[in-house]
């Protein structure tokens, strides 16, 4: 399983996420605690927002703790908005392709978790995307597929709807040609403005999520795990919610793709203060 890290709020030099911490994003990628594997060598990436719609992108396949230059880049580097991940692959070659976040237009993403059965399924789920959208396809990752399906079911109109409607649309593919039914999704997601984040998987056993206030004027950051030992500042997001954070501060909000009840998951959602 992969880690990732994710900021909105005042500008923030990238290096606060990605390096500078005691249990920084550089530090899990060879000793994550709270994944089922300790080490995400499998490449990495950041993607920011800065003075342009679209957002700047840097990744690579080399393990993060590895490339001087990441860490260089993170330390210059200034952005209200960025998204930063190390992977560990658990399909789809060790290219940079493959290497989240994956960017589109203005929307950048990045994925933890997977799709079950990914190779009898990838071939129907290509097809439901646009000449447009599928020639923008250039790794061979269930993660990049499911940001390309989101922006066909219409991201750019309802962030939250189009990927519940994925995800949806996924189990009931699974399940019409009988095999397993299994999406695992921790996911980040964003068009420059606001940052999304999502905590689902169908058999209620999701990646890890967690937030927690950062900088001096009311930003946020999302991530796998926690960057220090601050156990009072972090609060773990439920299996089964989405969080927005915009210019209105933190919304959470119980994420349910068509098929799954939520259950009791009310009466766990609790606003991030």
């Amino acid at each position: 399983m992969c880690r990732w890290a994710a900021y909105r709020g005042e500008p923030l030099f990238l290096e606060e996420l990605v390096s500078s911490p005691a249990h920084s994003l550089i530090e899990q990628s060879h000793c994550a605690t709270r994944a089922k594997t300790a080490t995400n060598g499998d490449g990495f990436g950041i993607a920011w927002y800065g003075d342009r719609p679209e957002p700047g992108r840097y990744r690579d396949i080399l393990p993060a703790w590895s490339d001087c230059n990441l860490r260089s880049i993170a330390r210059q580097v200034r952005s209200p908005l960025f998204l930063a991940h190390v992977r560990a692959a658990t399909g789809g070659g060790t290219r940079r392709d493959n290497c989240h976040p994956f960017v589109h237009g203005i929307w950048s993403f990045m994925h933890n978790g997977q799709i079950a059965d990914f190779e009898h399924l990838r071939r129907p789920l290509e097809t439901m995307l646009d000449n447009d959208l599928y020639s923008a396809r250039t790794g061979s990752t269930d993660s990049e597929l499911l940001f390309l399906l989101a922006l066909q079911f219409g991201l750019a109109r309802d962030p939250l709807g189009a990927m519940a409607e994925t995800i949806a649309f996924v189990e009931r593919l699974a399940a019409h040609l009988e095999h397993k039914v299994l999406v695992r999704f921790t996911a980040a997601f964003s068009d420059g403005k606001q940052l999304y984040a999502v905590r689902y998987a169908t058999d209620y056993a999701a990646p890890t999520l967690y937030a927690a206030p950062m900088g001096d004027a009311g930003g946020y950051c999302l991530v796998s795990e926690p960057l220090n030992d601050d156990t009072e500042a972090w609060v773990e997001i439920p299996d089964g919610s989405a969080v927005v954070l915009g210019e209105n501060g933190v919304d959470m909000r119980i994420f349910s793709p068509a098929g799954r009840p939520a259950g009791s998951m009310e009466a766990k959602l609790a606003l991030v203060k």
